[in-house]
């Protein structure tokens, strides 16, 4: 985000290999992968916008009405309350990247903060959400693939179809920079239709009606509004994707904020649009039994069945987009830790200004989770390692808000605009809290699970760092 006024950030540090970090190619000169090759391309403000709104609206959306529909109403109150705290999130990281465009995202802030652990920390708890993410995606969107061709009536056809839906988009990345920005903004153009559809289309018939009561629970009205966020907290895991990715977004300093403010707050009006719109087509009693939501309001605007076709497509479309967008996400920061020597220097190898070594083990990672699950044959354990991921993302948000809460109590000029102190310092305390909310409702056991993640994550820190100090002596 671009502000008029703000004070020059420092020039970015050199890399181990004497290359400006988040230079255009942010590679060393002559590696195969920079952007020098035809199958590379920096990212424009379009290109890094679909990247944020297509890897936070990934299938949830085609469910969150009915899921939150046994609350009520007051759902929309919760939904209000997270999109206020995505939005401080997403200023949060358009600031941090005014001052430091590399590529890693909350990686690079932690650790010019606070030091090399706290960024390997950072790296290795957003590493571990991109993988288990991809794998509950790619599981996910075989049940809107089986509404198209059945391919769920045997476990491992399912299991088949869900690695094919993980290795396409691996493909586009191994294929360049050029074909993931194509892929995710043509993804995001053709989910976004059929969702803006129901969003803005169903406010034609609305019907006051069909939207229940208020607290539908009969409880609380604050414990509605906590029960509800804890399961509308993972609708805006995904703003920090055009920060992670910086590198490789042209003028960065100006277009990652811009690309993450408008990202953040597009995907928040078709959340709050399309929830309500459902919630005014589709009769409440119905709603909370509905397995497609959004289909059945299709359905209820324009009579007939050919919603659930429709939206299963919008779905499969959207997910394959999210994929696409985490798949180099998840190559990107580990790529960054690398080059500081925090990770193994494999990951750094690039390709058409991919690293293709972190895009290929993590879709190793993340396929045989997806056969693990398989054979477990059972959803619970899948279940458990999907809100771990919400525990382990916010670890980064964290820290990437400490960051900030760190220059702005620091008061060094090169680090802070005056001028812009209070209000800084209210965004990230309010993103501080939206950070705090995700751990609070990703639950007790994901916690639980999560800090064993981090803890073998030292272990791991320990071997790197001794490597590094001997290579150093």
């Amino acid at each position: 985000m671009h502000v008029t006024g703000t004070v020059p950030p420092p020039a970015p540090a050199a890399d181990p290999a004497g290359t400006p970090a988040g230079t255009p190619a942010d590679a060393p000169a002559g590696e195969p992968g920079g952007s020098a090759s035809k199958h590379a391309r920096r990212f424009g403000l379009p290109v890094a916008t679909a990247l944020v709104m297509g890897n936070i609206i990934g299938g949830g959306i085609f469910l969150l009405p009915a899921s939150v529909a046994p609350y009520g109403t007051v759902s929309l109150v919760a939904l209000g309350v997270l999109t206020v705290g995505a939005i401080a999130l997403a200023l949060v990281f358009g600031r941090l990247a005014e001052r430091d465009p590399r590529t890693g995202g909350p990686y690079v802030y932690a650790r010019e903060a606070f030091g090399d652990f706290a960024g390997f920390l950072a790296a290795w708890a957003y590493w571990i959400t991109t993988w288990v993410s991809n794998a509950a995606l790619a599981v996910a969107a075989v049940g809107y693939l089986d509404v198209l061709i059945p391919v769920s009536h045997h476990r491992w056809t399912a299991c088949l179809a869900a690695l094919v839906i993980q290795w396409l988009p691996a493909l586009a990345n191994f294929a360049g920079t050029r074909w993931v920005g194509a892929v995710q903004l043509v993804s995001t153009v053709l989910k976004f239709l059929p969702l803006l559809l129901v969003a803005v289309g169903g406010l034609f018939f609305f019907a006051p009606s069909n939207l229940g009561s208020f607290n539908a629970g009969g409880g609380s009205a604050i414990g509605a509004v906590s029960a509800s966020a804890a399961l509308l907290l993972y609708s805006y895991l995904g703003v920090e994707s055009a920060a992670v990715s910086a590198g490789e977004v042209r003028d960065a300093r100006r277009n990652v904020g811009r690309a993450t403010v408008i990202g953040t707050v597009g995907a928040a009006l078709v959340y709050l649009l399309g929830t309500v719109s459902v919630f005014g087509t589709v009769s409440h009693s119905n709603l909370v039994k509905s397995t497609a939501p959004f289909s059945d309001a299709v359905n209820a605007m324009f009579g007939g069945t050919w919603g659930g076709w429709a939206v299963a497509l919008a779905a499969l479309i959207s997910m394959t987009g999210c994929l696409n967008g985490w798949t180099l996400l998840s190559a990107q920061t580990p790529y960054a830790a690398a080059r500081d020597g925090l990770f193994p220097a494999a990951f750094t190898r690039r390709r058409r200004g991919v690293p293709t070594v972190g895009v290929g083990v993590t879709v190793v990672l993340s396929s045989l989770l997806t056969v693990y699950n398989f054979m477990a044959g059972s959803a619970h354990v899948f279940e458990v390692l999907v809100l771990v991921t919400t525990f382990t993302a916010t670890v980064p948000y964290l820290l990437a808000t400490a960051a900030q809460l760190y220059h702005l109590a620091s008061g060094r000029r090169e680090a802070v605009d005056k001028r812009r102190l209070i209000r800084d310092a209210v965004i990230a305390s309010v993103a501080a809290g939206f950070s705090i909310w995700l751990v609070a409702g990703a639950g007790y056991a994901a916690v639980y699970q999560g800090v064993l993640f981090l803890f073998v994550g030292i272990l791991v820190y320990a071997v790197m760092a001794g490597r590094r100090r001997r290579a150093e002596a």
